[in-house]
């Protein structure tokens, strides 16, 4: 049977090969901190930064840059695509996108061409179109997106009750604003805008706004008596260091 030092010795060997034989085919790479597996397939001119483990099916395309620190498992990454500290599995990644820093792309994702994913986005069986923005602190799982689409923070497809799965759809040119969530299954339609804050749980028309709010109400000296001793704490703090300053 053999030791872990001898699968280590096997492994690393496996890599020295796999490593030359990219390097001669043209792939640029900074450093031999990465982990490439023997059946990846990648391009003449793609750049691989360090700090990347590059698994099973996955190819990359000529032009693209990835990493540092990325992670990709059986996904392609079209042409010109980057993709920044980021997680991706099981996913296609069409031409010119850019992901990261730290998204997480689950499997069955799917981008066209411009695509860019952010800041901690996560996707799960999601297709968008061309031009998507989805910059930051944002879920899309179960979705259909059409093309140049733009996401704003903290928009979230609540797709699974507990039991099932269900679907959103969302148009053409459609604008989700901050902190909206999609309630599936629902779509939103071409040209369609979500108001920030909305939980949105039936069908937006084509070019309609889809908004829902509480009545925003106020209740005079509520906050004046709830912070009354916070501030007083605060307040206390400015004193002594003010205090300890004078005496300096």
């Amino acid at each position: 049977m053999s030791t872990a030092r001898e699968n280590y010795l096997a492994a690393k060997q496996r890599f020295a090969e796999t490593f030359q034989r990219h390097l001669e085919n043209g792939v640029e790479f900074l450093s031999d901190n990465v982990y490439i597996d023997p059946e990846v397939i990648i391009a003449p001119g793609a750049t691989i930064l360090p700090g990347c483990i590059l698994r099973g099916a996955t190819v990359i395309e000529a032009g693209c840059v990835i990493g540092p620190n990325t992670l990709l498992e059986n996904t392609t990454v079209g042409a010109g695509t980057t993709v920044n500290a980021s997680q991706c599995y099981d996913s296609v990644l069409g031409p010119n996108n850019k992901i990261g820093p730290f998204t997480h792309v689950r499997a069955g994702t799917r981008t066209g061409e411009g695509v860019h994913l952010g800041a901690y986005v996560e996707t799960k069986n999601a297709d968008f179109a061309q031009g998507n923005t989805v910059s930051h602190l944002t879920y899309i799982g179960d979705a259909t997106v059409g093309k140049y689409c733009n996401f704003g923070c903290g928009t979230v497809t609540c797709n699974y009750d507990g039991e099932g799965k269900y679907h959103t759809t969302i148009g053409d040119y459609a604008f989700i604003g901050c902190n909206t969530n999609l309630v599936a299954p629902v779509r939103v339609g071409d040209h369609a805008y979500t108001a920030a804050g909305s939980t949105v749980s039936k069908d937006v028309p084509d070019g309609a706004l889809g908004i829902e709010r509480g009545k925003q109400t106020f209740l005079p000296g509520w906050g004046e008596k709830k912070l009354a001793k916070y501030i007083a704490k605060k307040q206390k703090l400015e004193a002594d260091k003010a205090a300890k300053t004078g005496k300096d």
